[in-house]
């Protein structure tokens, strides 16, 4: 094997594992937000040897993969995430966020497409889906 082709086996593997640990946490986590120093803290706790531009790479891949949501949070500014690969196209849906647990809920099809005629129609707004969060509390931490 020529030094070129060791280099990008070993280059591939490198990005592997981090990826791969990364996307672990995301199963892990998919039902709540989170942010990329959420997930290094996590996996630095963990004994991963990993860095911050490591962890925001592979956010920005997952993300143009489709399989993370990506939102800034109105109160503090945070880019916050949540996973999403289960869920198709999160992109071309609305979610709404509990403000006590963080737990995110994919809203259907015809709820959103009924919001965004009628701010359309009220305001002259067209709603970008892909930018769109509701906040409120769960049913669950309402208990």
């Amino acid at each position: 094997m020529d030094g070129k082709r060791a280099g990008e086996i070993v280059k591939s593997e490198y990005k592997t594992k981090p990826r791969n640990r990364i996307i672990e946490y995301l199963k892990q986590n998919a039902d709540i937000k989170f942010t990329a120093r959420d997930i290094y803290n996590k996996l630095e706790k963990d004994g991963e040897t990993i860095n911050r531009a490591t962890v925001y790479r592979n956010l920005e891949r997952l993300y143009q993969e489709g399989k993370l949501i990506r939102y800034k949070e109105s109160d503090s500014n945070a880019t916050c995430y949540q996973y999403s690969e289960n869920h198709g196209q999160c992109n071309h849906h609305m979610h709404a966020q509990c403000t006590e647990c963080g737990k995110i809920f994919h809203l259907n099809k015809e709820f959103v497409e009924e919001f965004e005629e009628k701010v359309h129609l009220v305001y002259g707004v067209d709603v970008d889906c892909s930018k769109t969060v509701i906040v409120g509390k769960c049913n669950e931490c309402k208990k």
